[in-house]
């Protein structure tokens, strides 16, 4: 393990004399200014932050890789329905080349993004939110790049901790000549995780590491391989980082699968997918701050990735338990499990299954985006065999769950969503079909009440993707 906490040691100590380091992307993590105050969210909140993604380019043009746009309301404007926002006019837009995965602060008053792809991918930004589309860049960059390449999976772990992670190089090659022949041998390829731990208060490399992924050797010898890591989690005592691992197998003792192109004629061979036999969803977690120690550990619950795709998918309960959805990517699945805060593994008596908690026995559930309240109380958005957009209030404790109906279920797309903001009694989920005007639905998660708020303009290609 590569551990480069002389790296932290050497920024903190380049703040002290006060030297300004520029951030390109050759740089190494540095920060640029201090703000006067400590940075934190000590304030108030003032207001809530409601983000759209735009489509890019591309012929034809893919909906949501464009960037991210912000607009923000008083709760009293997001609860009136005789406001309209036209975010796509009068919005604020996030430096992102891609859709931002945004963070926020605990009472909203900060945003933070790391930059996804493009010329300045993993670049850290942060965000004051001052109504409207008033949003103030503080300039407290932190170019990430060296450490996470410039498409960063990351979320605040804790506030004012964020992490990020990447990874990259795991394989099992194909020699096509040895695949003709008959003489290939399985050789996987571990591949190397990486970490990187902000301060999200006074933007700065904590700590960071980069690590060969740790399977075992029978895991290894058995087909198993991770393609992405995401969503790193701190957990109740602060004491380990648990992250989410999307991982495939496959059969290395059948024979190699032989495709032909039909256009082209181009031969390409692939190993026999055992996806089937996995033996249960899987954690990477390391020991904080230190970031040592990488292991894994197994759910027999659920055997579906729980590396999310743009939302975050586990949070620490009220009880100190770590909440887990699973499968929560573009092919979703309706499992949340539960990690013992007591013993920093999977509690495998525990299986929250929103399919059977709503009675639903015909198609695939599958949890697009969810946000743990406190005390069991959750909401989720889901589909249902990847269609149509729905809303329920979730009792982890009792494994109950409640259907909120909404307008657009039919028409709705959660493909992109990130995050659904709560405050106080209330949830505030944007709703807009890909192209099409929507509203936000004010959601009471203690009585299931529905308050339709404010209006959302909508255009072609594009809609409402979280709020915060």
């Amino acid at each position: 393990m590569n551990n480069t906490i002389i790296k932290s040691i050497l920024i903190g100590s380049a703040v002290a004399i006060g030297i300004m380091y520029s951030c390109s992307k050759n740089d190494n993590p540095t920060i640029v200014t201090e703000q006067e105050d400590d940075g934190a969210d000590n304030q108030e909140r003032r207001f809530i932050t409601f983000t759209a993604a735009i489509p890019n380019d591309a012929t034809p043009p893919v909906p949501g890789d464009g960037g991210t746009l912000a607009f923000a309301l008083t709760e009293e404007e997001a609860r009136d329905p005789s406001m309209t926002i036209d975010i796509f006019t009068n919005g604020y837009s996030l430096r992102s080349q891609r859709t931002a995965r945004v963070q926020a602060s605990v009472n909203g008053n900060y945003l933070y993004n790391i930059q996804y792809t493009g010329v300045d991918g993993g670049v850290f930004n942060k965000y004051t939110v001052n109504g409207g589309n008033k949003y103030e860049d503080t300039g407290q960059q932190l170019n990430t790049f060296s450490i996470l390449g410039a498409s960063p999976r990351w979320v605040k772990s804790v506030e004012g901790i964020g992490i990020g992670v990447s990874m990259a190089g795991a394989m099992s090659p194909i020699d096509p000549d040895r695949a003709e022949a008959g003489t290939q041998t399985y050789q996987y390829v571990r591949g190397t995780a990486s970490v990187a731990v902000l301060d999200l208060n006074d933007p700065k490399l904590i700590n960071s590491t980069v690590f060969e992924f740790p399977f075992t050797e029978e895991e290894k010898n058995e087909g198993y391989t991770v393609n992405r890591i995401d969503v790193p989690v701190l957990n109740a005592a602060r004491n380990k980082v648990f992250i989410g691992c999307n991982i495939t197998k496959v059969d290395p003792e059948k024979p190699l699968v032989r495709r032909v192109n039909a256009q082209t004629n181009a031969v390409s061979w692939s190993w026999v997918s055992d996806n089937e036999n996995i033996k249960g969803s899987v954690t990477l977690v390391l020991d904080y701050p230190s970031l040592a120690n990488p292991t894994l550990i197994w759910s027999t619950q659920s055997r579906f990735g729980n590396s999310s795709y743009r939302t975050m998918t586990q949070y620490v309960g009220t009880d100190g338990n770590i909440y887990q959805a699973t499968g929560a990517n573009i092919t979703s699945y309706p499992h949340i499990l539960r990690i013992d805060r007591n013993t920093d593994t999977y509690d495998n008596s525990y299986l929250f299954d929103l399919a059977a908690a709503l009675n639903i026995t015909t198609g695939r559930v599958g949890i697009k985006a969810w946000t743990y309240i406190r005390d069991g109380q959750a909401v989720a958005i889901y589909d249902i065999d990847g269609r149509g957009g729905y809303i329920a209030l979730l009792d982890l404790n009792a494994k109950t769950a409640r259907r909120i109906s909404n307008q657009y279920e039919a028409t709705l797309d959660f493909v992109q969503y990130q995050n659904i903001g709560v405050v106080g009694d209330f949830a505030y989920i944007p709703l807009t079909p890909s192209g099409v005007d929507g509203q936000i639905y004010v959601v009471n998660w203690k009585d299931g009440s529905v308050v339709l708020g404010a209006r959302l303009k909508n255009q072609s290609g594009s809609y409402y993707i979280g709020s915060y």
